[in-house]
């Protein structure tokens, strides 16, 4: 029956030429604000939800999940090129992206997020036509025992990215765990570490933050190295990769993608968690974990297919009960209550004309987004071809406008720009900053999921050990440190083997 439901949708769409177009502005705008830094697909929406108000709501929703589906996708190609991600969700995508486009092959990078893109989307998809009231049931069983044991199962992958020392990179997550501290304290509002700064009372905005860790470290390397190496063209290289690196990445797209969708399904996690748990999960069933890092092929599919994934899946929970998966199903919450439409199980009962329409939009925007993706990717990947004199002041100018018009603050321009600061000096320690971002992304999640569950149980901890999920989630977490530490430990026998044979070589 659904199947019939999603067909006549289809043609409903079809019929009228004006809802393809309205996919398609949606998916190219989404793609311009994800690829510029600090102009999230939220804030693409939000700027964008006035021009819907007179469009009928089948028009008007399939344009701002146009912007959702292309912001996601478009935060991968700044992050590709400049190594500085367009939106939090392509923070992972950059740890093996932008390594693959410094050895000249940027387009085969943004080739393979924009299929990873696609697959991830179109799984998120199906999975939200098909399953959306199922896993909307098992969203609705997470409270904060199961938020704090999934945390700490995100904050595990930070072994997977902690780069060539797991000690410094425990000690990076750390020092992101302190920064989440700053700011009033989300249970009790007493003010913590803000040193009678007004603007710290918030804690650190993680936009800013974003832009601080990868954005103006980047400049700074860039100015670094403007004088010492010369500018040197490279091809961009081919756009498609080919068809056995394709067939290969096939099965990570498809666990990635469905991973991405099931987390996005649970409301307030989100694309960004997901890409860094996909990531962190193919690398550690990779055969090739140590070239991750260093232009991993599956290191680009598997954050860009979970981010893409969960677009679908955080619509699951904003559709069938009425509560956004994240900010930007938020603002279609909005949109969708400004047509006169309330989500919820009333909607899939009283207007299956416009649920169904919406699964079948969402597939056609990933259609939308590949051909959009892979037709520009070409030019996207030529922006590498710029010398580094004229690209460095324009990602310098990104950064500030990135930082600022978050919440339209000086203040958190500063803030990018000391922390900019901070990860230049920690990379040239050997200090990976991934663990900072993972741990100001979960830190705020795993403190008061786990401080509301001790106060529900009256400080007993057993609540973590007593509830199905929590005691999977935290099962999961034991599992991946134990089998990602000695993937480590391997590979630091092998790397030590290979030095010692060489000077009898």
């Amino acid at each position: 029956m659904s199947f019939m439901y999603l067909l006549d949708a289809f043609q409903t769409i079809f019929t009228n030429p004006v809802s393809l177009i309205f996919i398609v502005i949606g998916v190219t705008s989404g793609i311009i604000l994800g690829s510029l830094p600090g102009l999230t697909a939220t804030m693409g929406c939000a700027l964008l939800i006035p021009f819907t108000f007179s469009m009928p709501p089948i028009q008007g929703l399939l344009m701002l999940m146009g912007i959702f589906s292309g912001g996601i996708y478009g935060g991968s190609i700044s992050g590709i090129l400049i190594r500085t991600p367009g939106t939090p969700a392509a923070a992972a995508t950059l740890l093996d992206g932008h390594p693959l486009s410094q050895r000249g092959e940027a387009g085969k990078a943004i080739g393979i997020a924009t299929i990873a893109s696609f697959a991830g989307g179109t799984i998120g998809a199906i999975i939200m036509s098909f399953l959306s009231p199922q896993i909307a049931k098992v969203g609705l069983k997470f409270g904060p025992p199961e938020f704090f044991a999934l945390a700490i199962f995100g904050l595990s992958m930070i072994v997977s990215i902690s780069g060539k020392s797991l000690i410094k990179g425990v000690i990076s997550a750390l020092f992101g765990l302190i920064l989440t501290t700053i700011g009033f304290d989300p249970l009790s509002g007493v003010p913590r570490f803000a040193f009678g700064n007004q603007n710290l009372l918030g804690g650190i905005t993680f936009i800013p933050a974003l832009i601080g860790l990868f954005g103006f470290a980047q400049v700074f390397r860039n100015i670094e190295k403007m004088e010492i190496i010369p500018h040197i063209k490279s091809n961009v290289g081919k756009i498609l990769p080919k068809g056995k690196e394709t067939l290969k990445l096939i099965p990570t797209m498809i666990k990635s993608g469905t991973l991405g969708a099931f987390i996005g399904s649970v409301p307030g996690l989100g694309c960004d968690i997901a890409a860094f748990i996909a990531y962190g999960e193919a690398r550690r069933t990779s055969k090739h974990p140590e070239e991750f890092g260093n232009g991993a092929l599956e290191g680009i599919a598997a954050p860009e297919a979970a981010n893409n994934g969960a677009t679908g899946g955080a619509m699951i929970p904003m559709l069938t009960l009425g509560i956004p998966g994240d900010a930007v199903t938020a603002v279609l919450l909005g949109a969708l209550t400004i047509h006169g439409l309330q989500p919820g199980p009333l909607l899939f009962r009283d207007h299956l004309d416009i649920v169904y329409p919406i699964f079948a939009g969402m597939i056609l925007c990933q259609l939308a987004l590949l051909i959009i993706g892979l037709s520009g990717s070409r030019l996207f990947a030529r922006l590498i071809n710029i010398d580094r004199k004229v690209l460095t002041p324009v990602i310098f100018l990104l950064c500030i406008m990135g930082s600022y018009a978050m919440r339209f603050s000086f203040f958190d321009v500063g803030l990018a720009l000391v922390i900019g600061i901070l990860a230049y000096f920690m990379e040239y320690g050997g200090f990976s900053v991934s663990p900072i971002l993972l741990a100001l992304i979960l830190g705020p999640m795993a403190e008061q999921n786990m401080r509301r569950a001790l106060m529900l149980s009256h400080g007993n901890p057993a609540i973590f050990f007593t509830r199905p999920i929590s005691v999977l989630f935290l099962v999961l977490a034991v599992f991946v440190i134990i089998s990602s530490y000695r993937r480590l430990v391997k590979m630091d026998k092998k790397a030590a083997e290979e030095t010692a044979e060489e000077p009898q070589a």
